[in-house]
């Protein structure tokens, strides 16, 4: 009977099994992440996310998990635990709104192949679980986790893991499969007698397009993901242009399901024609963005939609890749620089997993951003209120004050003033729970 039942159980839940019990924590016992007793920090310096400058001297009331109150100065009420980070700059928690918990880096194909083909969704769901661990670590409370990369529906498995308290994590908003249509995405070139995982969800016509955001959404996505282009090359125009993956039909059909059902579509489009494709689509975010022409920006501006470039993959693939992907680097660049000009919605994303976990600390995106023309101010806004409000969540995180959840997080210094500040979080809070405190 045992035998039986191990063989009816999916690999998304043999994994988030796996996950438990490499947290060795019981199902039966109360969860370690829920906060206590009300507590007060005393925070040196405050950036709330809301403010143009930082608040001095600032004490912040924490109950149930929740804000109650942010004052400057005054002393905390009696029976109140108080966290002194005196000599600290306190943020709201952190968001990285473009990862992939479920892959370990591809700057090569063989790097991608040997995830699909070699490791086990089991055992990729636990890495995941150390890369959200380690997400947290570096202060980021949320992540808009864009695609499984062919393991099926283990990021909801890892989100429910953190949602019921059994391993830490951030809060996590997923996409599952995300969708290419048949041939446009790897795993390609191996012999045609053999059927091998894909990377993502294949999907043709618009009936499947519509049947693949239902199943997907059914599964438990937050976010629809699909893929605008790919083959990005430039022409003599000197625009970075691409292949276009689906008819607008199809992207129409991705998208307007997703809407009707109240979700929202993430569109990875790196090449001029991909990204005009997605806008024509009718998509909430575009991903990347390299190519990003004047007439494009105008519009994304316009519309409201949001750009998460993910400088930091680009810079880190670059090398390894060669070719095209060295001038890209530049192309989005210039990019950047036009569409701050024209205040379009940039949201902070690294797309880490495209580059190894354990190897970068993903708050070095901040780093381009400011290096691109943003103030550390604007830089910081594009991972906590900018973040937030892409999210649906503006209510509940990316500022610090009364009502919202109690994520934040605390440096030495001053960020405003040297933004890799933030390369070194030494206080990091979810929801009234301190996860790291090396004050």
């Amino acid at each position: 009977m045992i035998r039986q039942n191990l063989k009816r159980m999916t690999t998304a839940t043999c994994a988030l099994i796996l996950i438990v019990a490499a947290a060795t924590f019981a199902q039966d016992s109360p969860s370690p992440y829920s906060q206590k007793k009300p507590i007060a920090i005393r925070a040196g310096k405050l950036i709330d996310g809301k403010s143009d400058a930082a608040i001095a001297n600032a004490l912040i009331l924490i109950e149930d998990g929740k804000i109650v109150s942010v004052t400057p100065g005054g002393a905390p009420p009696a029976g109140v635990d108080l966290l002194d980070l005196s000599n600290s700059t306190v943020l709201p928690g952190l968001i990285d709104a473009h990862t992939h918990i479920l892959l370990q880096g591809d700057v090569t194909e063989a790097d991608y192949d040997v995830q699909l083909l070699k490791q086990s969704i089991p055992y990729r769901a636990i890495l995941a679980a150390r890369n959200a661990k380690i997400a947290l670590d570096h202060g980021f409370t949320a992540l808009r986790d864009l695609e499984t990369e062919g393991a099926m529906y283990a990021d909801v498995d890892v989100k429910t893991a953190i949602n019921r308290g059994e391993v830490p994590g951030p809060h996590l908003f997923v996409s599952t499969r995300a969708m290419a249509p048949t041939g446009m995405y790897p795993l390609l070139g191996y012999s045609w007698e053999l059927e091998l995982p894909h990377g993502v969800q294949p999907v043709d016509g618009v009936e499947g397009a519509r049947l693949a955001v239902r199943e997907q959404l059914a599964h438990g996505a937050d976010w629809i993901k699909y893929y605008s282009d790919h083959g990005y090359h430039y022409e003599a125009d000197g625009i970075l242009h691409s292949q276009v993956n689906f008819t607008d039909e199809e992207a129409r059909a991705i998208v307007d399901e997703a809407h009707r059902l109240g979700h929202h579509v993430a569109a990875h489009a790196i090449g001029s024609d991909g990204i005009a494709a997605a806008l024509r689509a009718g998509v909430d975010s575009v991903e990347h963005g390299d190519g990003l022409t004047d007439a494009e920006i105008d519009e994304i501006a316009r519309r409201g939609i949001y750009w998460v470039p993910t400088v930091m993959v680009g810079a880190a693939v670059a090398p390894g890749r060669g070719g095209n992907w060295l001038k890209m680097v530049n192309t989005e660049r210039d990019a950047f620089a036009r569409a701050l000009k024209k205040n379009v919605k940039i949201v902070f994303g690294t797309d880490v997993g495209g580059f190894a976990w354990t190897g970068m600390n993903e708050t070095q995106e901040f780093h381009y951003y400011v290096e691109y023309g943003m103030t550390p101010m604007q830089a910081i806004r594009t991972a906590t209120t900018s973040a937030a409000e892409l999210l649906g969540w503006s209510d509940k995180i990316g500022s610090i004050e009364p009502g919202k959840l109690a994520d934040m997080i605390a440096v030495n210094g001053d960020p405003l003033k040297d933004i890799t500040t933030l390369d070194h979080v030494t206080f990091v809070m979810k929801e009234g729970v301190v996860y790291k405190n090396e004050k």
